[in-house]
């Protein structure tokens, strides 16, 4: 947990170490807490998002732009504090041999559920301690810039991947952040440890890291399976999807922060469906619109479209065809 606070008598103190006593028992872990408006290195990340929207590196991902992702005050009037949290999805577990591949965020229930409801208790409970007090729950769905505030909040450091890591956890890590008028004392940011490594970079077959920390969404293998709602894929992605179907977890596999012995989870919100590891194409090529719906009712993979699976599938049948 990233700066555990010790409650000693000061009242602050004892609602922080509370805090994140009661975010651990929600399956959190790490947990911090940023304060409003941050260390100047909050304004070097809305320089480079500001970079980053100029280039066109969002695609077709308009909500990227909303101006409240840059201005955190207009998510919740007042707002002073963030506390960050991590929930950790690496499992230990691997798909079969020859099966396509969906990435591990997509392995158990929607992300944005779990975290949300849990945001929510979070917040909740707070609210019962500091009666009047304002919360919001925030997941990656929100225009929030919730990689720079989880880094402001001391839960890693942005890697050139565009991906949170935590030193122990590595980048497995799903974030949500419960902002709130309450002002509490802040954890330390974390600092930038990727150093001069460049795994990301040299193994992503689209070239799709184009420099360190940045990623051309149009080049990326991940936004193309999820969110390009196009009839067919382009073909710079087609011929380097390889077994692709649903996200890309390329650049975190080869991140050394990965290599290390990691925690599998025990969340049962987190478990991987047995027939995400076993995805055969040519049969799942054949499965209709209800079929779908139910293999994937309350998954975060829901945003792909059944008509978008079939096409996703028969693109990486295409590209691994020949292929052991």
């Amino acid at each position: 947990m990233a700066g555990a606070a010790q409650p000693g008598h000061d009242p602050q103190q004892l609602v922080v170490h509370q805090l994140k006593q009661q975010a651990l028992a929600l399956g959190f872990d790490p947990v911090g807490i940023a304060a409003v408006p941050g260390s100047p290195r909050l304004p070097l990340r809305t320089a480079a998002l500001e970079r980053w929207l100029a280039a066109g590196h969002q695609a077709d991902m308009a909500w990227m732009a909303d101006p409240r992702r840059r201005a955190v005050e207009t998510l919740l009037p007042g707002v002073r504090s963030l506390v960050a949290v991590g929930l950790n999805y690496y499992v230990d577990a691997k798909r079969q041999p020859l099966a396509l591949a969906v990435a591990r965020y997509g392995w158990g229930r929607d992300y944005h559920r779990v975290i949300d409801g849990r945001l929510r208790h979070l917040g909740r409970w707070l609210e019962s301690q500091v009666p009047g007090v304002q919360w919001r729950a925030c997941v990656d769905s929100a225009p929030l810039m919730d990689k720079a505030w989880a880094e402001e909040a001391g839960l890693g450091w942005i890697g050139k991947h565009g991906n949170l890591i935590h030193p122990k956890r590595g980048s497995w890590l799903l974030l949500g952040h419960l902002l709130t008028t309450l002002d509490l004392p802040a954890d330390q940011p974390s600092a930038t440890l990727c150093g001069r490594c460049t795994a990301c970079l040299d193994a992503c077959p689209t070239q799709a890291i184009t420099e360190p920390f940045v990623v051309d969404s149009r080049r990326c293998i991940a936004f193309h399976t999820i969110e390009n709602r196009d009839a067919g894929l382009p073909p710079l992605i087609a011929a380097g999807m390889g077994p692709w179907v649903a996200g890309c977890d390329i650049c975190q596999d080869v991140c050394p922060w990965n290599h290390q012995p990691l925690e599998s989870s025990r969340d049962p919100d987190l478990q991987p469906r047995p027939w995400l590891l076993e995805l055969a194409g040519e049969q799942a090529l054949d499965w209709d619109d209800a079929t779908w719906d139910e293999r994937l009712r309350a998954s975060a993979l829901r945003r792909i479209k059944p008509w978008m699976w079939r096409r996703n599938i028969a693109a990486a049948l295409r590209a691994t065809k020949g292929n052991p």
